[in-house]
């Protein structure tokens, strides 16, 4: 399913201070030091622990026609690709539908199944954009993380719409929401608080 609205949206979760990830992020600890064991479990305990609870949320997060990712999202390999690594999803991965990763060497598109394809974005966020636009054909781009790409999005004025899922937690250091971004004004359109997180929607105007 797509979104028939066409629009730019961002959708992260963070913690109470602002952060998608802590300091340290390896391949073993893809978010560093989370307060967990690196995995982000804590972080995305609404998706994984309770799920029914935040279902409406769950459904909404992979509908666009198409997403753009970091290279830090995409895996810990960095410089050039020394080594088949094909995101953290597994063989059939949840987005089903293109999807763009920025990063500065080129690499062949890498079908998986499903109906995912990850295409390797050299020339920039306004480029992974458009092209990102093309293959939705009308439908939405989901600008998915991490928060520096976000950050990036953000400050070029691209974003439409942001998705927020606020953990009760503080992570104290890491990868920042809003780091280096010019001041935004938002509309906030919904927010929900469940057990053990809090969903806001907002609305970023021009």
């Amino acid at each position: 399913m797509t979104t028939s609205t066409g629009r730019v949206v961002c959708d992260i979760t963070i913690s109470a201070d602002g952060y998608s990830a802590g300091v340290g992020q390896t391949e073993e600890r893809p978010f560093g030091d989370d307060g967990g064991d690196g995995s982000g479990e804590r972080l995305h305990a609404w998706m994984f622990r309770t799920p029914d609870e935040n279902r409406a949320e769950i459904d909404r997060l992979n509908t666009a026609g198409a997403f753009v990712m970091g290279r830090n999202m995409f895996g810990p390999v960095r410089g050039a690709w020394d080594r088949p690594w094909n995101g953290w999803w597994g063989g059939d991965p949840p987005f089903h539908a293109p999807v763009f990763v920025l990063t500065h060497h080129p690499r062949e598109p890498q079908p998986m199944a499903g109906g995912t394809t990850y295409h390797f974005v050299t020339d920039g966020i306004a480029t992974a954009l458009a092209r990102a636009r093309e293959a939705a054909g009308g439908g939405g781009v989901t600008v998915l993380g991490g928060a520096t790409t976000v950050n990036q999005y953000l400050a070029a004025g691209l974003i439409e719409e942001l998705r927020l899922h606020i953990a009760p937690l503080t992570l104290g250091a890491g990868t920042r929401l809003f780091e280096g971004v010019p001041p935004l004004r938002l509309e906030q359109v919904t927010s929900r608080a469940a057990s053990g997180i809090t969903h806001v929607t907002y609305r970023v105007l021009t």
